[in-house]
């Protein structure tokens, strides 16, 4: 089904893993005008081309830009009435250790651009009376989240808000605004993160998913297919809405 053959969609960090899933899963539906943007020229251009995309370099963190990313994918497009934010910062950091200067990164990564993201694409939408759909993509940690990510775990709560209060204020414009909560996630970064930040070996994905419910980590792919969902008619005036998707429940406790 061709749900999205009129969609206009921009994607933030959709150069690879769940970003980059979400792109292919509007492209399965129907949509050719998207736009990728995300601060890997490389791999933004690698992945631009692969799916007939166009591609702008951008750092989350850098408000400026962000907006300047928005202008110039709806002049691209010609519009934009499809957004999603997949791009983040995961740096590590505990409420004994985290420095200033990393808070001030992740919130700016995390959030600050985020905002200044959904406010752009609302402004745009509201002076072409069109309307469009947003969806942010959090994080279970929204929830609380463990030691080692207390900046990542606010910035991601700060954006969980974000998303609702934005999808409040705009309902009315016809701009629907929902949020997915994603839990432990097998992607590219993932690996770069495990590696990074806790030494992870080569097996450390097949260790993990021993270990879940399910016997995997959250797939990319599965959750494109729900964000196709809310950027695309099909949800209707679906908004405000944020989506826990994992094999944890929030609030359980062992039996």
């Amino acid at each position: 089904m061709n749900l999205h053959e009129n969609s206009h969609a921009l994607i933030f960090g959709g150069t690879q893993g769940l970003g980059l899933a979400i792109a292919h899963a509007l492209a399965a539906q129907g949509c050719t005008r998207v736009v990728l943007a995300a601060r890997d020229r490389a791999k933004g251009e690698a992945a631009a081309e692969d799916l007939g995309a166009s591609f702008l370099p951008v750092d989350l963190a850098d408000a400026g830009a962000v907006i300047a990313a928005v202008d110039r994918a709806a002049e691209i497009m010609g519009r934009v009435d499809a957004m999603c934010l997949a791009g983040a910062s995961t740096d590590r950091g505990s409420i004994l250790d985290t420095t200033p200067e990393v808070w001030d990164s992740v919130m700016a990564a995390n959030a600050r651009g985020p905002f200044f993201a959904i406010q752009r694409t609302a402004q745009l939408a509201r002076a072409k009376g069109h309307p469009a759909s947003i969806v942010t993509i959090l994080s279970m940690v929204i929830h609380c989240g463990q030691s080692f990510l207390a900046p990542y775990s606010a910035s991601k709560a700060a954006l969980a808000n974000i998303t609702r209060n934005s999808a409040n204020a705009l309902r009315h414009d016809r701009i629907r605004v929902n949020g997915i909560a994603c839990g432990w996630m097998d992607t590219p970064g993932e690996d770069a993160t495990q590696r990074r930040f806790h030494g992870a070996s080569d097996d450390w994905l097949v260790e993990a998913e021993a270990r879940q419910p399910f016997g995997m980590l959250v797939k990319p792919d599965h959750v494109a297919g729900l964000a196709a969902y809310l950027l695309g008619p099909g949800s209707g005036v679906m908004t405000g809405a944020i989506i826990d998707f994992d094999q944890n429940v929030s609030g359980a406790y062992p039996e």
